[in-house]
This record gives structure tokens, C-alpha cells and sequence, in this order.
């Protein structure tokens, strides 16, 4: 049986607004500037500590745990599912790709088309930065669908439609077509006066790992996007 999380019980993640609980996944919200798991650089608060006590319920002896799914970057908002069990972790994984997932990005400038994609093989160097190349040898295949929804003070909101999921992805893609988003530091303008990347992970739909359902979950369009481009 599917029940949602219920913002008023007692044991609540903090910070983290549940979109939707059952048995076998957890829904949530992410917030600008956490880690969804920590690194061997940074060990600070992660959304999978904070989920993990929750559903510990407090009792550090519970073998309960969250288990990671996918990942949103530090400094990106939106919809992140984690999963109760190994089991269920393997199989969101497996089927991964036919996961739907839906961005939001205000970008600087107007992209021409107004509508259309970006594909090319990304790769990774030493100092962790993600960058494009033409040798399909030396990356991994990234598509990114992107559509105009509207334009105001030189920035655009783009839809984005994520038909994979590779690293910083978004960011490079639109960066290497001169649209970089709009408080990116590491690919776009350094400082174009943004204080926080306008990048949110606004719904995903995906096949609940037991039942088979299918499920989508969304989020209203963040309050600093609408302070940049209006509603």
C-alpha cells in the first residue's frame, strides 16, 4: 500500500520536504547548497545522512537506511527519490533510463533555436571538471532537450528534458553553446552577480520498484527564479 509522508507526524527530515513515502522509496525536496552524499573532500551534512536518521527514527542501533538513487549537485534544488532497501536501489538503477527528468534553467542570453537539443560526449579531467570532446572513446554520450518558456533582463527560462543523466551535464551543454546558467561558477560567467546556481530538478516520473506503478512527483517553480525572470 502507497501512503504519502506526512509533513505533521513526528519524525519529519529536517530541512528536506517529503513529496512522498512508501515501503520501499522516499521523495524529496532538495534544497540549494547540500551535498546529496559526502565526499572524501567534504564529509559536512548531506541530504543522505539527514534521511538516514529518519528513518532510523532517531535510533543510531536501527539497521534502516537510505540508500542513494541518483544525485543532485550542491547547488542544485528539486526532486531527489532515495530508496529503503538494496533491492529497491538496484532496481530504480536498472531501470534508470527510463526515468523522465524534467529541469528548469534561467540562462544567460537568448538560445537560437528557442527550442532543440545539445548532444556530445562529455569526460571528466583531474581537477573535476566536465568538459565536451568529439572522441566518443574518451566520454559517455549526453543529450539534453531544451525549450524557451520565457525571456526577461537578458536571461531566458529554459525546460529542460534530461534524456541522460551524466555529470554536470546541463551546466556543460548549455555553456558550450554560449548560454551558460545563470550563477555557475564553475562553467559559466564567475561572476555575473547570481549568488546561487538557477538550476532546480523540477519533476521526475518513474516505475515504483515493486509494484511497477508509475509515478511522477513535481515542484512549483522556486522563488529566486521567479524573483530573476517574474512568474
Amino acid at each position: 500500500m502507497i501512503t504519502p509522508g506526512k509533513s505533521g507526524s513526528r519524525h519529519q527530515p529536517k530541512g528536506l520536504p517529503v513529496l512522498f513515502e512508501d515501503r520501499d522509496v522516499i521523495v524529496i525536496v532538495k534544497p540549494f547548497g547540500l551535498l546529496t552524499i559526502g565526499t572524501d573532500q567534504d564529509k559536512t551534512r548531506t541530504v543522505h545522512a539527514i534521511l538516514n536518521d529518519y528513518v532510523r527514527k532517531g535510533n543510531p542501533k536501527s539497521r534502516h537506511r537510505a540508500y542513494v538513487v541518483h544525485r543532485l549537485d550542491r547547488d542544485t534544488s528539486g526532486v531527489l527519490i532515495f530508496a529503503k532497501s538494496e533491492q529497491a536501489k538496484q532496481t530504480l538503477q536498472e531501470n534508470w533510463s527510463h526515468t523522465e527528468k524534467k529541469y528548469l534553467a534561467i540562462v544567460h542570453g537568448r538560445p537560437l533555436p528557442p527550442s532543440g537539443s545539445i548532444s556530445s560526449y562529455l569526460a571528466e579531467n583531474g581537477a573535476l571538471r566536465v568538459f565536451s570532446t568529439p572522441d566518443p572513446a574518451k566520454g559517455k554520450l549526453a543529450e539534453t532537450e531544451y525549450s524557451t518558456l520565457r525571456e526577461a533582463k537578458g536571461l531566458t527560462l529554459l525546460s529542460i528534458n534530461l534524456l541522460t543523466g551524466r555529470k554536470h551535464q546541463i551546466r556543460v551543454h548549455l555553456a558550450d553553446k554560449g548560454y551558460p546558467v545563470a550563477g555557475d561558477k564553475k562553467y559559466g560567467k564567475p561572476a555575473d552577480g547570481y549568488p546561487w546556481l538557477a538550476l532546480h530538478a523540477q519533476s521526475l516520473t518513474f516505475t515504483q520498484p515493486v509494484t511497477g506503478e508509475r509515478l511522477t512527483f513535481s515542484t512549483p517553480v522556486p522563488d529566486y527564479f521567479v524573483k530573476l525572470v517574474g512568474k
